[in-house]
Order: C-alpha cells, then sequence, then structure tokens
C-alpha cells in the first residue's frame, strides 16, 4: 500500500479500525455528567467527567473541542479512557452545535476561543490540555495564541485553516453536508439507530470523515449524526475559511502533537506536516488508512497516544 511519508516521519500502520471490544462510553449514564453553563449570555452544553477538582484529579484538566457538523459525542470513544486515568474530561457543545443555542454574538474563530475561556474560568480550570479536531483544532491552536498562560499542551486532530487547497476541500464538503443535512437532518435525528444499522447507508453518510465508515460500530455511528444539521453550520464554515492563521503558527508555544490519517477526505495529508514545520517542536503522527476522525477510527492507538503525549 503506497503511503504519504515524509523522511524522517514515517506513517504509523494499526491494525485495529475502531474499537476494542464493547466501548467504555455505552456503559455511562451521561446525565449524571451534563450541565448547563452559562457563557456570554447563552446556555453551553457541557459534558464534566472524570475526578474535579475537589476530587483531587490525579493530573489536570482536558478540555475537547468538536469540528463542524460535529458535538461532544465526538469525543465518546476518548473521554471515558482519559478520566478513568485521572484526568478531568470537558467537552462542549459549541454555541450553534449540538445542543447549545446559538451564540448572540456573530460566530467566529476568535468568539469561539474566547467562549472556551470563559466556559473553562466559570468550572473553575485556570490550566488545561486543549484537543481539538478539525475546525476544534483551528479553535484550539487560536486558544493557545491567544490564552497561551493556562495552555499546558496542545493535541491537533486533523485541524482546519492552513492552506488555500485545504479551505477550499473543507469547504465543498462542507457544503455538500449541509445540502444534504439540510433536507434531511430531522430524519436523521430520529432515525439515526435504525439508519446506522444498514451497512451501506452508514458508509454513505460518514464517508465524508471516515476512511472506513462501513467497519465502525452502528452505536457510534449514530451518535455522530445526531449532531448534523444545526444552525450553526454555515456561519462556522464561513468564519473558519475566512480566518488566517498560517503566520501566527510559529507563536505556538505550548508541547503540541498534530494527529492525522492518509485518506482524510476533507484535508490533505500533507498538511499535517506544514503545521509540524509551522509550530516550533511539534510531534507529528499521521495514521495509514485512516481519515478525519482518528479519535474514533483509531481510538485504542489515539487513547494511549495523547496518554504518551501528556506524560512526557
Amino acid at each position: 500500500m503506497a503511503s504519504v511519508t515524509m523522511p524522517d516521519q514515517p506513517t504509523v500502520a494499526v491494525d485495529l479500525y475502531g474499537p476494542a471490544g464493547r466501548s467504555l462510553w455505552l456503559d455511562i449514564d451521561w446525565r449524571q455528567h451534563q450541565r448547563w453553563v452559562e457563557v456570554a449570555g447563552r446556555p453551553v452544553n457541557v459534558i464534566d467527567i472524570g475526578p474535579g477538582p475537589d476530587a483531587g484529579a490525579a493530573h489536570g484538566t482536558i478540555v475537547w473541542i468538536h469540528g463542524l457538523s460535529g458535538s461532544w459525542q465526538n469525543w465518546l470513544e476518548n473521554l471515558p479512557v482519559l478520566a478513568a486515568a485521572g484526568w478531568r474530561c470537558i467537552a462542549m457543545d459549541l454555541p450553534g452545535f449540538g445542543a447549545s443555542p446559538m451564540p448572540a454574538e456573530k460566530i467566529s474563530i476568535t468568539g469561539y476561543a474566547g467562549i472556551v475561556d470563559e466556559l473553562l474560568r466559570g468550572l473553575g480550570v485556570t490550566r488545561a490540555v486543549v484537543v481539538g479536531n478539525s475546525m476544534g483544532g483551528f479553535v484550539g491552536a487560536e486558544i493557545a495564541l491567544r490564552f497561551p498562560t493556562w495552555v499546558d499542551r496542545l493535541v491537533l486532530v486533523s485541524p482546519a485553516g492552513l492552506t488555500i487547497e485545504s479551505q477550499r476541500n473543507v469547504y465543498r464538503a462542507a457544503r455538500l453536508t449541509a445540502n444534504i443535512t439540510a433536507a434531511s437532518a430531522g430524519w436523521l435525528a430520529s432515525r439515526a439507530d435504525s439508519a446506522v444499522r444498514r451497512p451501506r447507508l452508514r458508509k454513505q453518510l460518514l464517508a465524508i470523515v471516515a476512511a472506513h465508515p462501513g467497519r465502525l460500530p452502528a452505536p457510534l455511528a449514530a451518535e455522530q449524526l445526531r449532531g448534523s444539521g444545526k444552525p450553526g453550520f454555515v456561519p462556522a464554515l464561513d468564519a473558519l475559511t475566512s480566518y488566517p492563521i498560517r503566520d501566527r503558527l510559529p507563536e505556538i508555544t505550548v508541547p503540541t502533537l498534530v494527529v492525522w490519517g492518509t485518506k482524510d477526505p476533507l484535508i490533505p495529508v500533507r498538511d499535517a506536516w506544514e503545521f509540524g514545520k509551522l509550530i516550533p517542536g511539534s510531534r507529528v503522527v499521521v495514521y495509514e488508512e485512516t481519515g478525519h476522525v482518528a479519535m474514533l477510527e483509531r481510538p485504542v492507538a489515539f487513547n494511549a497516544l495523547v496518554e504518551e503525549f501528556l506524560e512526557d
């Protein structure tokens, strides 16, 4: 199999695609970890799992930021594992996505970064690791630039926002998704569980982000579809395609891990190496036969990689 490599940064082959055995998230009553936090005058849906500050968290806090058309459920395979390892894990639905209503102000990358900052302050968090996927990676990079004093480390999973070509690819694919979800969002929301039980339909619905969507478990796939068709989609799409960040990436000073997949259908894998070159001292890991959501496609390897990076 041909793979995209750099001389000193080979890609990584992982045998297991998708979760191993029964996923931990299936046995969690997520209502016990859900809360509403008012940020900038609007409620934000937040999941807060793991030992809190009063319980003596073994390590610290990780904040997880989903991508365009996503929701906190994008991190289902990761939150229970890192929480069990002693981390307080905070994931939210960004305003305009998931269960969170639209923000009072126009959606922007800087606005989302400010919302995450205010949210964490409201939860009593003074330092945190930031993990973001796609648009969430773009927001994570902006957070590391604007609020470096409280960012311990940064993990970027197929982050958006670099090359013009990448942004156009995201734009075209996202516009296609918008057309689909605008017409079928209600149907998907009410019938996601039954729809994903059909491998062919599951493949069609998730092929825009996953390399092998038919191999992902139906319950996990269903949870990903619930975040589609939300009102923040188009405004956030416009925000991420119109906000330049390339020239500022060398200003990131925190330890950074960049994770990608060789078969990312949205953003070309060459952007992984570009992020690695632009962010000083960053580490790049690229998984073979993996798409845009490595945290869901390679959860066992991804979780181990993140734990290793955080303990290094």
